[in-house]
């Protein structure tokens, strides 16, 4: 599938660090119910993920908050270690974003959203996309061309969402 409004993302079995070391979060069942953003971008620690796509986000949590917007979720393909602490390094996770690991890029294969770069060592990583999904639905879609960080960042979702 592509990502698409009206549609529900696929069902995906995502990592986290938790309490007691990685665990398995299962994306259907961790959004049902309620209203979330899902963004997708190639990696962690990479150039504009950590210089625009992330902070992006930070800048606006507060303001998606206000619109109703349960929780931020950065989708990367990266293990759960190299997430937990790209979310430390960054001050994501003190900002309340949610960083999951798409590690076999299961996801990202199921939304058509994969590319390969390999004189950058990239491989089956995440072209950029930011979605609202409410219940799972997704109700705001804002896709990236690849090689491209405009249109999924923080500030042009909330101001589709105001739209």
């Amino acid at each position: 599938m592509t990502i698409s409004v009206g549609e529900k993302l696929p069902d995906a079995q995502l990592v986290r660090i938790g309490a007691d070391g990685p665990e398995t979060v299962d994306l259907g069942s961790y959004v049902a119910g309620r209203r979330v953003i899902v963004f997708g971008l190639p990696g962690a620690f990479t150039g504009p993920c950590s210089t625009v796509h992330l902070p992006s986000f930070m800048r606006t949590a507060d303001a998606f908050r206000e619109k109703g917007v349960d929780e931020i979720i950065c989708v990367a393909v990266n293990d759960p270690f190299v997430l937990k602490a790209w979310g430390e390094a960054s001050g994501a996770t003190e900002a309340g974003i949610t960083l999951l690991g798409d590690a076999d890029a299961a996801l990202t294969k199921a939304l058509k959203m994969e590319f390969t770069a390999p004189p950058i060592g990239l491989y089956d990583r995440s072209n950029r996309y930011a979605v609202v999904l409410d219940d799972g639905v997704v109700t705001v879609a804002n896709i990236d061309e690849p090689n491209t960080c405009d249109i999924s960042t923080g500030e042009k979702l909330l101001e589709a969402l105001n739209g």
